[in-house]
């Protein structure tokens, strides 16, 4: 069905009458901003200024009804273009500050920003974070320009980044998107990213915009529904994402859930295509290579194990449900071994993760309780990266990881075995479905 149009505000709709047509759009959704937003306004507009004086540019803010002036910052914040020694602008930058509709959170405010851009007709877009204290005006050109000039639909971000800062996107969700769909987009939900203005139109046509996906998962979503699409996709290096990062066991277990229950939903979407994914390609990674220090993040892992171990004792009747009986079987070993050799190994941890996904198809629990009684598997799988590379660099690290992503490319026939029968383990275990296996609804 044809996408018939967003509504926005009645002074939105002028704003983009009065503009007519852009070449680009970056846009910056915010909500409760103040400290940061100005920054980033800054960085934009002097990238847009730098990089592309002769385009027609907007930027964009949608804002969730902020009470802390962040969008009178937006709307004053000016560049002192003479102090960076960019010549005045050729094309003066439209600035639109506009509230979005829809349910809160992050979803509504792209779906905003993606309507002004397709009515603008902007040829590239980019969309970056509100709370951003490392965005340099380079960031506006690396996202932008493999759109314009390299005919590229995507461009996602390539981060340095603390090898204990997102154990998510290193543990669960690049190992399973890249086996899944065959490209190595290394940091899948970054946050901040350029498309194309045909990719725009597609995603406004998606029905996702009032799901839990357009309002927990809209990340890990665009990036998702580029590959599926056949979008051309690439990355550029970005350097360091100076941001708070959490130690893993302290808060991640609400965006566990919120980030990993999205992947699985798109499993659902998507299967036709990820199913006939036999391997992985490269990237094209777009940017000047550069170390970089990282801000340090602290982990504790006494208190992951723990966390673990009373999952075994707590959810172990819901652990036998979600899992293979050999990958259940697999974890009991760890509940009393000293901590400092505690490991919950690669091939077993691929295996979980299939287990959960194919559990998370057919319905084995109500896919909440599921997702939640994820975390401590998380956890433990977090406490084994931690403990393997303690003494390693931050790319002796990544070696690591990148020998995961590989498993889960192997054990990807394991995942589609689980998948298509469900309600049975794996015909080699020698069990057959019982009566309260389970069936496909």
């Amino acid at each position: 069905m044809p996408n018939i149009g967003t509504p926005l505000a009645s002074e939105t709709e002028s704003a983009v009458q009065r503009i007519g047509e852009v070449d680009i759009v970056v846009g910056i959704p915010s909500y409760n901003n103040a400290d940061t937003i100005g920054h980033v306004v800054r960085a934009v507009s002097a990238g847009l200024a730098k990089y592309f004086p002769d385009r027609r540019a907007a930027l964009i803010n949608s804002d969730g009804t902020s009470t802390d002036g962040t969008t009178e910052i937006v709307s004053r914040t000016l560049v002192d273009f003479g102090a960076l020694l960019i010549s005045d602008r050729q094309s003066p930058l439209h600035k639109i500050v506009t509230p979005y509709h829809g349910i809160p959170g992050k979803g509504s405010a792209f779906r905003t920003i993606f309507e002004i851009a397709r009515r603008l007709g902007a040829k590239a877009c980019a969309v970056v974070d509100s709370d951003l204290r490392s965005i340099t005006p380079e960031w506006v050109e690396l996202l932008i320009r493999p759109v314009l000039e390299e005919g590229y639909d995507y461009v996602a971000p390539y981060y340095l980044r603390h090898k204990y800062d997102g154990t998510i996107t290193n543990s669960i969700v690049y190992p399973l998107t890249r086996a899944l769909y065959g490209q190595r987009i290394r940091q899948p939900i970054g946050g901040d990213f350029g498309f194309s203005g045909r990719l725009t139109e597609h995603y406004l046509d998606q029905h996702v915009w009032e799901s839990e996906v357009a309002k927990f998962g809209i990340d890990i979503w665009m990036t998702t529904e580029a590959i599926a699409s056949g979008a051309r996709v690439c990355q550029s290096f970005l350097g360091a994402k100076i941001h708070n990062p959490k130690d893993p066991a302290a808060d991640l277990s609400s965006m566990l859930v919120q980030v990993v229950g999205a992947v699985f939903a798109l499993m659902e979407e998507h299967n036709s295509i990820w199913s006939t994914v036999e391997s992985s390609n490269p990237v094209k990674l777009f940017g000047f290579q550069y170390e970089v220090g990282v801000e340090p993040v602290n982990v504790n892992v006494d208190r992951m194990i723990a966390h673990f171990r009373q999952g075994l004792t707590d959810l172990g009747a819901l652990w036998r449900q979600m899992l293979a009986a050999d990958t259940y079987e697999g974890l009991l070993p760890l509940k009393d071994c000293p901590s400092q050799r505690f490991s919950l190994p690669d091939e077993l941890w691929a295996q979980l993760v299939y287990d959960v996904a194919a559990a998370y198809h057919r319905r084995v629990m109500p896919r909440d309780h599921l997702l939640k009684a994820m975390t401590p598997l998380y956890l433990g799988r977090t406490a084994t990266f931690v403990l393997e590379t303690e003494g390693l660099t931050s790319k002796e690290a990544e070696q690591r990881i990148e020998r995961l992503c590989e498993v889960f490319e192997r054990r990807k026939p394991y995942l589609l075995e689980r998948w298509r029968f469900p309600g049975s383990d794996l015909p080699s275990q020698g069990e057959s479905a019982g009566p309260e296996g389970g069936h496909d609804e």
